[in-house]
């Protein structure tokens, strides 16, 4: 059965929610958005390769990446700004819309025996910003990387 990442927009707020449920522990889930040899393997759409410019997963650390395919790049960068075991606060900028800064909150909540439901909430300055990035063509990269990760996962890689 193939499972998606639920999406949704927040009518009110210029908010996206994402969840999505992994079989896999919170500490692996962590693991995964944290280790950068790992997140790299499994950011982003199929046929993409992501290289890791910056790294420093600690509160206060920034990162930077790059995912490439042909001739085409597109770069993200961000601060984490508190990453405790059960989440992750960070900013999120698209470099091709440099405008435009997220603020993210990744959430890994325990559903016991071994699973984890991992839910993103990305609020941005605008509704017509967080339209332009549900209308991106985000749920594609979201959803092929998400179940890149749930292989890893199911396979012992994390």
């Amino acid at each position: 059965m193939t499972r998606e990442t639920s999406i949704e927009a927040d009518p009110e707020l210029p908010i996206i929610r994402m969840t999505r449920d992994f079989a896999g522990t919170p500490e692996q889930l962590l693991r995964a958005h944290t280790d950068p040899v790992l997140f790299a393997r499994w950011i982003g759409p199929n046929g993409m390769e992501t290289r890791i410019d910056q790294w420093d997963a600690r509160t206060g650390g920034c990162w930077r990446y790059v995912s490439f395919r042909d001739d085409a790049e597109y770069a993200f960068r961000g601060c984490f700004h508190e990453i405790r075991p059960d989440r992750i606060v960070q900013t999120f900028t698209f470099e091709g819309e440099p405008d435009g800064v997220a603020l993210e909150t990744l959430r890994f909540e325990s559903l016991g025996e071994g699973r984890t439901r991992l839910r993103v909430q990305s609020l941005v300055d605008s509704f017509e910003g967080r339209d332009a990035w549900l209308a991106s063509g985000m749920d594609t990269g979201l959803n092929e990387g998400h179940a890149k990760l749930e292989r890893m996962l199911t396979d012992g890689s994390v």
